[in-house]
């Protein structure tokens, strides 16, 4: 498949590019503007969409023994009653293991042009993976155009360019020569790329594309195939894409067995019996740091990516604009109801209050601004469609339920978490922010990740407290985010030296229209791998690089 990779080289030299210089650039559209796609597009995505409901998802993949599907809408509240071939696990893996020889053969160039195939192929299918991630996911349809169609694309562009980094550093073959005595030994040494086999990528249910891509892409690119299991609610934004790549690889000539997947029920999950099969040689999983952790310390041999969650703190001690800075932190505790892994939960704030240009805020004026943005936000229908999204599951009005009565006991309610009315799907299962005020000593309330849309406003009896018990948090219980305000030179490098040492990322006084937790591709390392929140970095080398292992061959030159 030479022709494919002469026909994307540009774009795949471009990306690599960008990954090592780490500047903004997307082959891809992020907007779902008429102007851009025309006024058909979105019909037609929704078309497609709606063509897979009450039907059956053939895939024509081998071993299929059942079928399987239940997914629920967090829109509607209704069946999407899509089904999906059920799988005997032995055979999907004898059929993966079958179809890696000549993918491995073909080599890391040719690999990587029917890659980027795939990646272009996808991206004029948005409209259509965006609507099925809307009504699995709960995402808004801006969202999921951008979550599962451009910015899960370019994580799939990004892990091939580290790929084909990686995979460049090694020559096909060197010429060696030393001096043993008398004697000039020449050793003719070939080495060869070998993968490691096949990679088991296990989708989460609220962004399925945007892991799964680069660990899909990661895995192919150095040779291995890849069987996606996705989230028993968020089966279909994965099936669309597992048979267009299953498609195009046929098409290429390959065999398409090198991307299945392996659909399952809650009442009958799969994923232990995957992770614990021999042919299982990688492991990426995304979902709860709970499951994350059984899946680090029960894959056997297998090499293991995770990407869970942690306590995402916010620090606001000080500001230039404390509007600004109550805008953005309330707009980030809101979007898509906070069931992002980067969404913020713990908010420290001393209680001597914030400095504000050259006024001191009053502690208990900051948390009334804080919630009243917040209010203001979920009472604003005009933008809350788009701003909070759904619920994915009945599981977070649960635990917002059990969290308000016991947050009453144990501190103050701030505001009340309530649905809001969704103008086009009535039925939607919606909250906005739950807000609670605990004390810094209420530890046991706060320091594990709550998958709703939480915030614990917790009062600090000074910056160096917060920040003390902020990045124990992330030693201890894991962080991907975290967001830090202050003016004072001396507190800013402060907290910036003690997030790194914690191992955590971390957004300093951002403000405006950005949205605080937005991840870049090319340019932002997502997870650090260095506290429980994951293992893993997307994308690093280090996240393609141990996908494969090099064999040598030497032999004597005369």
């Amino acid at each position: 498949m030479t022709e494919l990779y002469k026909k994307h080289k540009g774009t795949l030299e471009k990306a690599i590019e960008v990954c090592r210089k780490r500047y903004s650039w997307s082959p891809f559209i992020d907007n779902p503007s008429a102007k851009i796609h025309g006024e058909e597009a979105l019909k037609n995505g929704k078309a497609a969409f709606e063509a897979h409901l009450g039907r059956s998802f053939d895939l024509d993949q081998p071993g299929t023994i059942g079928r399987v599907g239940h997914e629920i809408s967090p829109y509607t509240q209704a069946p999407l009653n899509i089904d999906y071939p059920k799988a005997d696990v032995d055979q999907l893996f004898s059929a993966a293991k079958a179809a890696l020889p000549a993918w491995r053969d073909a080599g890391p160039a040719a690999r990587a042009g029917v890659i980027i195939e795939i990646l272009t192929r996808l991206s004029q299918e948005t409209f259509e993976n965006a609507f099925a991630t809307m009504h699995t996911a709960g995402q808004s349809f801006p969202m999921a155009f951008a979550g599962s169609g451009s910015n899960a694309l370019d994580r799939g562009m990004e892990a091939l360019a580290h790929a084909m980094i990686a995979q460049r550093e090694v020559p096909e073959n060197a010429l060696w020569e030393k001096n043993f005595g008398k004697d000039t030994i020449r050793l003719q040494k070939d080495y060869r790329l070998m993968p490691r086999g096949v990679g088991l990528v296990i989708c989460c249910a609220t962004f399925p594309a945007w892991n799964a891509y680069p660990a899909m892409v990661a895995s192919l690119a150095t040779g291995n195939p890849v069987i996606v299991k996705p989230h028993p609610n968020g089966i279909l934004p994965m099936a669309i894409a597992v048979r267009r790549f299953r498609e195009i690889l046929n098409d290429c000539g390959f065999d398409p067995n090198l991307v299945l997947l392996a659909a399952d029920e809650i009442s009958a999950p799969v994923t232990k019996q995957l992770i614990h099969h021999p042919g299982c040689a990688i492991v990426d999983f995304t979902g709860s740091a709970r499951f994350g952790q059984w899946v680090e310390e029960n894959s056997g041999r297998s090499l293991v990516y995770t990407e869970t969650a942690g306590v995402n703190s916010v620090i606001v001690e000080s500001a230039h604009d404390l509007t600004a800075v109550i805008t953005s932190v309330a707009r980030t505790l809101c979007l898509f109801s906070a069931q992002m892994c980067t969404s913020p939960q713990n908010i420290y704030i001393p209680a001597q209050g914030v400095r504000d240009g050259d006024r001191l805020v009053p502690y208990e004026e900051v948390v009334e601004r804080l919630v009243a943005e917040v209010k203001s936000l979920s009472e604003n229908i005009k933008i809350a469609p788009n701003l909070f999204g759904a619920l994915q599951s009945d599981v977070s009005l649960k635990l917002l339920e059990d969290l308000e009565k016991r947050g009453a006991e144990r501190g103050t309610i701030l505001k009340a978490h309530h649905a809001y009315d969704h103008p086009d799907f009535p039925q939607a299962r919606t909250a906005t922010p739950l807000m609670i005020e605990l004390d810094i000593s209420d530890r046991d309330f706060y320091q594990e990740e709550v998958f709703a849309p939480v915030a614990f406003v917790i009062k600090a009896k000074n910056r160096e407290q917060a920040l003390a018990q902020a990045t124990s948090d992330v030693q201890t219980h894991g962080a991907i985010a975290s967001y830090f305000y202050s003016s004072d030179p001396d507190f800013l490098s402060s907290g910036q030296n003690a997030f790194a040492e914690a191992g955590a990322s971390l957004t300093c006084n951002l403000t405006g229209n950005m949205p605080l937790n937005f991840a870049a591709a090319y340019s932002d390392y997502h997870v650090t791998g260095l506290n429980p929140a994951g293992n893993a970095c997307l994308a690093d080398l280090a996240f393609v690089a141990d996908r494969f292992r090099i064999v040598q061959i030497r032999y004597p030159m005369s």
